[in-house]
């Protein structure tokens, strides 16, 4: 299983177990994720780190003092 954190500027969008959907974007030089519709975003990947599947399921939302941060399981290997 491959887990990757994500980004929530508002609580309640999602929560733990919720079976969620990401789109690609592509920058210059990485891609990042973004949870539909619109509720999360990633930090940039590299190229060689690129996330394969594009269904997962939410493990945590976690609310820290610079936000709202969700934990993602998607189905496929660690990448190193």
């Amino acid at each position: 299983m491959r887990r990757i954190e994500f980004k929530m500027e508002r609580p309640g969008l999602c929560k733990a177990g919720d079976h969620i959907t990401v789109t690609e974007g592509l920058l210059p030089s990485n891609y990042y994720y973004t949870i539909d519709p619109s509720l999360a975003m990633s930090p940039n990947i590299p190229f060689n780190k690129r996330l394969k599947s594009r269904e997962g399921t939410v493990v945590t939302v976690e609310e820290t003092p610079r936000g709202f941060y969700v934990l993602a399981e998607f189905d496929e290997d660690e990448v190193e």
